[in-house]
Order: C-alpha cells, then structure tokens, then sequence
C-alpha cells in the first residue's frame, strides 16, 4: 500500500520538476516547484505515517473505527480559508468605497483581489466544507470508513494545492478571465485529478456500505460531485500556447463561449453551493434538532425535481444579448419553475424543527442552521424572480445582483457551514461540548445583522443603480452620467463595508471559540435559561 502510494508522488514531483525546467514564465516555474514540494512533503508523510492512513483509531458507539483525522483537517482548513476569504472581501469592500486602498500596485487592485475573494469563499471555504462534511456524512450514513486508504488525504490535500495555485496566479495576473473558472489550463487538469480521485472515494465508500439504504444526503453530494465534473471539464476546454506557458486560449468563442459559461456558472452555484449544501442541511439539521427530516418522500422529490431543472436555468444571465431569444426565455422558464422544488426543501429541513423550535432559544447552533435555511428560502425566492426579464432589465449589472448573491453565500452558504463547523469541532476532538454557546450566540448575532446590513445597501443602491442608468430628460438624453451613478453610490458602498465588517467579526470569534474548543478548554459560563414547563390546571409541580 506504500509503494502504491509513494509512486503517483514520485511521478507528480518528477512532473513538478519538468514543468519548472521548461516554463517560459515566473509563475509557471513557481508553480511547478510548488508541486514538486508537495511530492516531496507528501511522501515523507506517508512514511512517517506508515500503514495508517487515518490516524489514531477511535472505535465509536456503534462498533466501527471511522477516519475522523480527516475530518479535523477539514473543520481546521474551512475556518482557515473562510477568515482569509471574508477578509479579502472586506477589502475589495472598502477599495470600492476608497479606492486608494488599491495603493497603484499591481497585485493588491480590485481586478486582482476580487476573483481572489471569490474563489477563496466559493471554492477556498465552501470546497473545504463540502470535503469535510461529505467525508463525515458518507462515513456515518454508511456505517463504514472512508474508502481508499490515502486516497481521501490525496483529494484534501490536493485541493489545498489547487486552491494556492489558483490563488497565487490570481495575484500575479495569471487567469483565463472567466467567472468562478479563473485558474489556467494546468490547475484546471490538477483539478480534474483530484476531482476524479473525489469521486471514486466516495462512491468506493457508498459501495462498501453496511447500511443497504442510502440516505438522501449522500444523494445531493453525488449530485454535486459528478455534475461539477462535468461542468468544470466542458467549461474550461483549453488549447495552451505551449506547455511552458500558462497562457491558455478557450476552445469556444462569441456566444457559444457566453453560454457555456454561464451554462457553467449558474449549475456551479445550483449543484456546488445548493445540492452540496442541501446535503449538509439534510444531516446536520435533524442531528442538532434531534428530530427525524420532516418528510423523507418530500427529500426525494426535492432532489429529482432540483436536479433536473437546475441544469437548464443558466441562459437567464444573457437577457438581451447575442443570445438567441427562445435560450434566454428557455432559462428564464426553468427559473421561474426552480422556485417550486427550492421552496420544498426549504419547508423540509424549517419544518424538521417541528416539535423542537423551543431549542432555538437554547441552542445558538440550531439558530444558525435555522437561519441558513431562511436565506436559502429568500435567495431561490429572488433567484427566479430576477430571472424574469423584465426585472433582469433592471437588476442586471447592478448591485442588486451583488446583494443576491450574498445573500446566498454569506447567509445560506456560509451559515449552515458554521453550523457544521460547530456540531463537528467537539464531537472530532472528543470533547463534552463547545468552548463557549455564548459565543456562537455572538457570531449568530453578528453575521445576522451583518448579512441584513450588507443585502440591504446593496438592493437600495442596485435599485438607484439601474433607475439611474435607465432614466431619460425631456429631450431623450441620458439624465444621469456614469460617474454621478457612482457617486451616488458611496454612502451604500460604506454601509457594505461595515455589513462586512461585522461577519468578518463573526468568523473571527468562530475561529477562537473553535481552536479552544480542539484545546479542551470550556468556558465559564451562565447556561442558558429555560422555562419550567408549562403545567395543565390542577397539575402538582
């Protein structure tokens, strides 16, 4: 199983070496070294770990000794990547709000540290997620340890690969300049390898199951796995100038080129940050409630309805462009049908409190998942509308669209993955519970308000954007000059920021309360008050 092992990084740091001898550009050279020392500090790795490829064995309850070192990495690297993402954000918030904080150098402007955000909250903070909660819930759900031996470690640690390469080249002006697939042609075949290895772990897992039934939240991860390979692999069709070169040209071009992306785009937030996420909702909200999923028939139709019509919804980002016009009305009218199957999974997983909403005043992590799932609501509630062309005349390419979306990422996305983050910290470290409630009671608050500060500004001021843009004097002229349109912007801009600020604030204390917990320590602290329960008349206390 070592050799096994030791060969593919022998091969990937021969590769690395080869790579940096005959690149014609910086990055690439740095590039390639940096796989070679991730060969390198890969093989010592596994020979200091020799056989064991999950670490200390823990036999759990139920009699099976599942990998929770891996776990643990993925519960250290999405807080991590999360800090480093929001804080980037809060940057490029206050950039658009001062611009001289771009500081007239090349690596710290907007157009660099913006796909920087991006990827590191989407792909940096939201991956590590999906990886760790799906190597959690595959393993549970199937009563069985994770497949593969050092394969799962291979895919964890090869995706941080991913994510530095990317992000380095962002900084240094290396991408292909499409949205949410920024890194160039050899980050994306590294991707696709590790991508590949994903999938075949989990399925390996799904096979060698004990428990014969599947349950529905390993449906949404294979959903999101599989179709996000297919996605990542049409979209990023690439011819390199030369091998040496990180240069790269799209196989597509024109329309067919803005189709496909936006094909890719849009099912890149419908099955990375909905299904992956849906399947995070579906495990961990009845696990913290206690309680069993609302309607496990209603899950099932959930899934299919949300699989099948999610692929066809990316046209809507084209209204009114080159785009023929049955495609853009095609998208729209899948949108508009998205609502139905969006809204079913959001009145499952709000109505498996049933019976427990009373614990939404004594367990802030439970509140944060509750919360999640209400933005999920809200944002494939505005998702569809936006999609309507007569709204999309308005909304696009105003910030509006920027307050949807984060309101999707910051309160669906990046919620229930904090839920995640809490339920997993002190049940992976062996510890009796959290650091600290009182804190998760903080950042709920702080993100919260944070998030309804954010959306807030950003629909008033994407809907002055677009009024603006769009108003006319008595002699048929534009009555407002770009630059007045932005400057009317500012104040909203600042209130961004500091909406910003305050979840940033959050993740932050997320960070401490998390690291003391790994540590053992527990906070002293006034529980939480509960009411005596309430007694028929007559009824002796």
């Amino acid at each position: 199983m070592t050799f096994l092992t030791m060969l593919p990084l022998f091969l990937g740091g021969l590769l690395g070496l080869f790579v940096a001898a005959g690149a014609s550009d910086t990055v690439l050279y740095a590039h390639g070294l940096l796989l070679f020392l991730f060969c390198v500090l890969g093989a010592f790795w596994v020979l200091k770990r020799g056989g064991d490829a999950g670490g200390p064995a823990r036999v759990t309850d139920d009699g099976i000794e599942y990998n929770g070192a891996i776990v643990r990495a993925g519960v250290i690297a999405t807080t991590f990547w999360g800090i480093v993402g929001f804080l980037v954000g809060l940057v490029i918030a206050l950039q658009l709000a001062f611009p001289v904080l771009n500081f007239d150098l090349p690596w710290t402007n907007f157009g660099r540290l913006r796909p920087l955000h991006t990827s590191a909250v989407i792909f940096a903070f939201g991956g590590n997620a999906l990886l760790m909660t799906s190597f959690h819930v595959v393993q549970r759900t199937c009563q069985t340890r994770i497949a593969g031996g050092f394969a799962p470690w291979f895919v964890f640690w090869g995706y941080q690969l991913v994510i530095l390469m990317a992000a380095t080249g962002y900084l240094f002006g290396v991408t292909q300049s499409k949205e949410y697939a920024e890194p160039e042609w050899y980050v994306d075949l590294w991707l696709t390898i590790v991508w590949v290895v994903y999938l075949l772990v989990f399925l390996g897992t799904l096979w060698k199951r004990k428990e014969p039934h599947i349950y529905v939240a390993n449906w949404f991860y294979l959903a999101f796995i599989v179709t996000v390979a297919m996605l990542h692999i049409v979209n990023n069709l690439a011819v390199p100038i030369s091998f040496g070169s990180t240069k790269s040209y799209v196989l597509f071009s024109g329309v067919q080129d803005a189709l496909t992306q936006w094909w890719y785009a849009h099912n890149a937030v419908g099955f990375f940050l909905t299904a992956g996420f849906l399947g995070i909702m579906y495990y961990y909200v009845p696990k913290q409630a206690n309680r069993p999923v609302y309607s496990y028939r209603l899950s099932i139709v959930h899934f299919w309805s949300l699989i099948f019509l999610y692929i066809w919804a990316g046209p809507h980002h084209l209204h009114y462009t080159a785009l023929p016009d049955w495609a853009q009305t095609l998208g729209m009218t899948f949108s508009v049908m998205l609502w139905m199957p969006s809204w079913g999974g959001m009145i499952n997983g709000l109505m498996t409190l049933s019976g427990a909403w009373d614990k939404l005043r004594t367990d802030p992590v439970l509140r944060l998942m509750a919360i999640s799932i209400a933005f999920y609501g809200m944002s494939t509630f505005e998702g569809p509308l936006m999609s309507i062309k007569a709204v999309n005349a308005l909304s696009h390419y105003t910030d509006w669209t920027i307050g949807h979306v984060h309101s999707g990422a910051l309160g669906w996305v990046g919620m229930v993955s904090f839920g995640a983050i809490y339920f997993l910290a002190p049940r992976m470290w062996g510890r009796e519970r959290l650091y600290s409630l009182r804190l998760v009671s903080v950042h709920f608050w702080l993100s919260t308000v944070g998030i309804v500060i954010y959306a807030s500004a950003m629909w008033v001021s994407g809907i002055m954007q677009g009024l603006m843009w769009r108003a006319y004097d008595s002699l048929g002229f534009l009555e407002y000059s770009f630059a007045e349109t932005v400057e009317a912007m500012h104040p909203f801009y600042v209130i961004r920021a500091i909406g910003g600020g305050l979840y940033v604030l959050g993740a932050f204390i997320m960070a401490w309360n998390v690291y003391q917990t790994t540590r053992g320590n527990l906070r002293d602290e006034r529980p939480y008050e509960t009411r005596p329960a309430t007694q028929p008349a007559g009824a002796q206390a």
